[in-house]
């Protein structure tokens, strides 16, 4: 069976929530678990929670957590002892196949690249985020993991980026854009345009520049930035589905109770499916030599019962080798 890592003590809502939605995960997935963070704690919320019953569910002992508001560096560096740095080398070690952590996002890139080292062919880490289009779902990256870059940081996520299209949607020449303040070439930043010739000259379908409002029109596979850019992108877009999602329900209240109901749920059905965050659960950690997967501070426990299906979806389909193997040859055919 293949074991996930967890760590419990992450996240805006307490052990309470990623425990709920990791045995959920355990159940609907055969997965087992191993649960990382307080042991007294955990075992009471596990007792509270009826039991591991026919789950395989192991409680590896933390003495410490990173706070949600900490800054990682400072805080891995005080806290040895932390939940994610013992369930990042639970993988590195081999006793796990895969982490998931819903907790301090710069602490969990941090040690994860520290545990698993990277891949051949990157230099930095990239959180890759999948997004709806009108089309079919895209990969925004870096959406978090590192505020600044380099031109080749970017054509190194721009090749990860098209490898996950690959694996995880299915597609078999991804489109790649770059996203920046204009369609043309001259326009954007430094960074943008210097990115654009590196991209423009490799061996990526690179279709050019896109602009924010593109980004869902469904012209990309896969959109490359820095992760600051991503990071605001990604939560704007948040913040405009949850806004939606109140328009939605304030229209379909005025139709009254007769229609409501019926309307309501085809509709919300339909919108959920389609833009949920929840539904994906977690996004993964490419370029570290290991199976990483991250979720959102407010993960709900449907997000983190899909980041750990996820995780165990990966992680049996040897992901990290199959990234690994093809963004090296990606590398000899872009020399």
């Amino acid at each position: 069976m293949i074991r996930i890592a967890v760590d419990a003590m992450g996240g805006d809502r307490g052990p309470e929530t990623i425990l709920e939605g990791a045995l959920d995960a355990a159940r609907e997935g055969g997965l087992s678990l191993s649960l990382v963070g307080d042991e007294r704690r955990l075992r009471g919320l596990l007792a509270d929670a009826g039991g591991p019953g026919p789950l395989d569910v192991a409680i590896v002992h933390a003495d410490d957590v990173v706070g949600m508001g900490e800054p990682p560096t400072a805080a891995l560096r005080r806290r040895p002892g932390a939940s994610i740095r013992v369930a990042a080398s639970e993988v590195a070690s081999g006793r796990a196949a895969a982490l998931f952590s819903a907790g301090n996002t710069g602490a969990t890139v941090m040690a994860a690249h520290a545990a698993f080292g990277m891949i051949s062919g990157a230099d930095r880490p990239a959180l890759a985020a999948i997004v709806p289009t009108r089309q079919s779902p895209a990969v925004l990256l870096d959406v978090g993991a590192n505020a600044e870059c380099r031109p080749q940081h970017l054509v190194q996520f721009a090749t990860m980026g098209a490898v996950y299209a690959r694996l995880a949607l299915g597609v078999e020449r991804p489109r790649v854009g770059l996203l920046s303040i204009g369609e043309e070439e001259t326009k954007g930043n430094d960074l943008t345009r210097e990115a654009h010739q590196l991209l423009k000259a490799g061996g990526l379908d690179f279709i050019g520049n896109i602009e924010a409002r593109q980004v869902y029109a469904g012209g990309a596979d896969v959109i490359v930035c820095d992760g600051f850019t991503g990071n605001i992108a990604l939560k704007v877009s948040e913040g405009l589905v949850e806004l939606m999602g109140q328009l939605l329900r304030d229209g379909v209240a005025r139709l009254g109770p007769e229609l409501a109901p019926a309307v309501g749920a085809v509709l919300f059905d339909r919108f959920e499916r389609r833009v949920d965050d929840a539904e994906y659960g977690a996004v993964p950690l490419l370029g570290v030599a290991g199976l990483a997967l991250i979720g959102h501070g407010r993960s709900s426990a449907k997000a983190v019962r899909q980041g750990i299906l996820a995780a165990g979806r990966f992680a049996s389909a040897g992901f990290i080798a199959r990234l690994q193997q093809e963004v090296a040859a990606a590398g000899e055919t872009h020399r």
